[in-house]
């Protein structure tokens, strides 16, 4: 295990709050992990440990998230992308892996198709193809401001909406530390899922020729995902029903397998 460190990095949309572990430059292909929305990179502070001996990886709070300055406007998932590409400058890493949850998934195949010569190969966790129906009904849900209620029941439902989606046996400790990471990004935090449902995967997935290693878990994404499988031009698709939200936590070793076998291989 490697130990994970936290600092900040300028960025084109203010500072960008980054967790890293290993050295830049040592070991294996570098891993750039992409946190989904809302949340931040203290998803993937295991994962680093484990990875960080063999190479280096970080896990950046997207703008507007985590400990990251909120961008100027409303956020596009390519704005996303200029960031982190502008942290694999700062870093000076040529080439890396790119490890995407959710939003963290667009961000990914667009950082991959933007800059096809920096980004080897993708790890995509729940990539949702949505249709019509689902997308709007999704904008609906999450695609709009999270105003406070007095009696603090807009905390209630969104702690409730976690335990949901959680497998059986996930440790409510564990939960409380995504809810607390969550809250940070205050009434801006749709601004993630404004730029993820207006970016498809149906467009942009297919044009992507590195190695796509797509991961579907049991979550809230599971079925639009499980259509995704037919948009990847290369690579594989693994269904992981028992798996879900918190795996990067609770099963952080069987991932850190995954990345390193898809890595070896791309």
């Amino acid at each position: 295990m490697d130990e994970v460190r936290r600092e900040y990095v300028d960025g084109p949309e203010g500072q960008v709050h980054v967790r890293r572990a290993g050295r830049p430059g040592e070991g294996g292909r570098p891993l750039l992990c992409l946190h989904l929305s809302p949340g931040s990179g203290r998803m993937y502070e295991e994962l680093l440990a484990e990875l960080g001996a063999g190479r280096f990886a970080l896990a950046p709070d997207t703008p507007g998230f985590g400990a990251s300055d909120p961008p100027r406007d409303g956020p596009a998932i390519a704005t996303y992308a200029r960031t982190m590409l502008a942290l694999l400058d700062h870093y000076g890493l040529p080439e890396v892996d790119v490890l995407g949850y959710h939003t963290g998934s667009k961000i990914a195949v667009e950082l991959a198709l933007a800059a096809p010569d920096r980004v080897r190969s993708l790890i995509l966790v729940s990539a949702p193809h949505y249709t019509d129906e689902e997308l709007a009904a999704q904008e609906r849900q999450l695609a709009v401001p999270r105003r406070p209620e007095p009696d603090g029941s807009h905390l209630v439902r969104q702690f409730t909406e976690l335990v949901r989606w959680a497998p059986a046996g996930t440790p409510l400790e564990l939960l409380q530390r995504e809810f607390a990471e969550q809250q940070r990004a205050g009434e801006q935090a749709h601004w993630g899922y404004l730029a993820a449902f207006a970016y498809r995967h149906a467009d942009h997935l297919p044009r992507v020729r590195q190695p796509v290693l797509l991961l579907c878990p049991g979550d809230d994404l599971e079925e639009p995902t499980l259509r995704a499988r037919d948009l990847i031009a290369t690579g594989r698709f693994l269904h992981l029903p028992e798996w879900g939200h918190q795996m990067m936590v609770t099963r952080t070793a069987e991932v850190a397998a995954l990345v390193r076998e898809h890595s070896d291989a791309s």
